[in-house]
């Protein structure tokens, strides 16, 4: 079959473009035909290269919203849907996927979207919010399937009534192991904490650093993988803080994995989340995680066992929990380990990629429902 890809972002490398970068060479891998539409060119399109996966770059598709420039984008995606003639398309994030459905409504091809975390959910606020949801409602006559990522992307879906559940399914994010030597050793000591995150809401590194700063007179240190506009105030913070020569900033990184694997405890401090990519690295290491308690995060985290969960923007409670950790290598390593077990339980990438095949076997064959036209 023929897949067709889009994804809003080139500039920045994220768990949404790392998803379908990860899934577009997997379905070439089987022997089907693929093409990765992007918002211009950057981190991900060299990606894209480095992985063999085809993608066309477009001028005009872009995040923040501008209708006419929007309109634009909606050219370069019906023209390019025309010369690909894909059997379905497959759309990633809110602005492509509002833009992607669009296109494939009218031209009859059947679209499944995945939104990776729903914009209206704390995400973007303000009074576009109330926008976004309409969109969202709007679009979504226009969708075959819509692919949630977690079970609270779907409970999401039904109270805002986005669609009907017969549209609506969850298939769980899954990453690609490592070999047995990038596996951490969470019962080293003293330990290394590390967070990977883009420095961007919602996203809130802030949090952590403020927490860390309660713990000056414990053993850590912290390296933070990412960039983004965050990060200059997080630099500044960490100075003002005294913590510079204990936090390092390490960048954007293709793959976190050999730095995962120096490390001993995984810590993600955010605000509104659909199922972090990077918790699933994370527990791929055998790394247990400290994460805030929003959105599908808890439906990774097992209290206890693979980490803890703290509430959102609370910097003591933070400290509190690491302060524990820190102070308990064989507890760490019990969790590490379990972390691994769930990992492989549950999300491995072949368990993804031969769901998303189904899937659109399944579209394709018309057993799901197809979107309406626009006239």
């Amino acid at each position: 079959m023929r897949i067709l890809y889009v994804v809003t972002r080139a500039d920045a490398v994220g768990g949404a473009s790392v998803h379908v970068r990860d899934l577009a060479q997997a379905m070439q891998a089987r022997g089907h035909q693929v093409l990765v539409l992007t918002g211009g060119v950057g981190p991900v399109t060299r990606q894209l290269e480095q992985a063999g996966v085809p993608f066309q770059p477009l001028l005009h598709l872009q995040r923040s919203i501008r209708p006419w420039r929007d309109l634009r984008s909606l050219g370069e995606i019906t023209r390019s849907i025309r010369a690909f003639q894909p059997h379905l398309a497959s759309l990633h994030t809110s602005k492509a996927g509002w833009l992607g459905r669009a296109a494939c409504a009218r031209l009859g091809i059947p679209a499944l979207y995945t939104p990776h975390g729903w914009t209206f959910a704390g995400r973007i606020s303000g009074p576009v919010s109330p926008l976004l949801l309409w969109a969202e409602r709007a679009a979504s006559r226009w969708s075959s399937l819509i692919i949630c990522v977690c079970e609270y992307e779907l409970r999401l879906a039904l109270r805002m009534r986005i669609a009907p559940r017969d549209r609506l399914r969850v298939v769980f994010n899954a990453v690609r192991d490592v070999p047995p030597p990038l596996l951490a050793d969470p019962g080293q000591s003293p330990p290394r904490l590390i967070s990977v995150a883009r420095f961007q809401a919602p996203k809130d590194p802030l949090t952590l650093l403020r927490a860390l700063a309660l713990l000056r007179s414990e053993p850590w240190t912290l390296d933070l993988v990412g960039d983004g506009p965050l990060e200059p105030q997080a630099r500044s913070l960490a100075a003002s803080l005294g913590l510079s020569s204990r936090v390092r900033f390490l960048g954007c990184l293709s793959d976190p994995a050999e730095a995962l694997s120096r490390a001993q405890l995984f810590v993600l401090s955010t605000v509104s989340e659909a199922l972090p990519r990077s918790i699933l690295e994370a527990f791929r290491a055998a790394l247990p995680v400290v994460a805030s308690n929003v959105g599908g995060i808890p439906e990774l985290v097992c209290e206890g066992v693979t980490g803890c969960l703290v509430p959102p923007r609370d910097s003591s409670s933070l400290a509190a929990v690491l302060s524990q950790l820190l102070a308990a290598p064989a507890l760490r390593k019990r969790m590490g380990l379990q972390a691994r077990r769930t990992y492989e339980d549950r999300f491995r990438f072949e368990r993804l990629a031969g769901e998303m095949e189904a899937l659109y076997d399944t579209v394709i064959s018309g057993r799901a429902t197809l979107p309406g036209c626009l006239s």
